[in-house]
């Protein structure tokens, strides 16, 4: 029994071995551009003058919304907010998902 899994095995090997093949190495082929280093320029130039043609920003227009809020007061609270403690604070690091009482609401100065 054992020997007939042995020639078997041996068999089989010798398939596998035969039925691979190396694939061709080519080096990297040298460059040959069809245009010129003048018309690639220009044609650069062209595309940075036009913009993003592609965005979705591109084509809609400006709009301002006037706001209630003076420009220090939301400084104010985002200065407060990026120097509370439980800024960065993910419930997923604690214990059944669920952030402790004592961090959930940062002291406010």
């Amino acid at each position: 029994m054992k020997t007939s899994n042995l020639i078997a095995a041996a068999v089989l090997s010798l398939l596998a071995a035969s039925g691979v093949q190396a694939q061709g190495f080519e080096p990297v082929q040298p460059l040959k551009a069809v245009t010129s280093r003048s018309d690639v320029v220009s044609g650069a130039d062209a595309a940075a003058r036009g913009g993003n043609v592609y965005g979705d920003v591109v084509a809609a227009p400006l709009v301002s919304r006037p706001s209630s809020r003076d420009r220090a007061s939301v400084r104010a609270e985002a200065v407060a907010a990026a120097h509370a403690p439980n800024q960065n604070l993910d419930r997923r690091a604690f214990v059944n998902s669920e952030v402790p009482p004592q961090l959930q609401a940062a002291p406010r100065p």
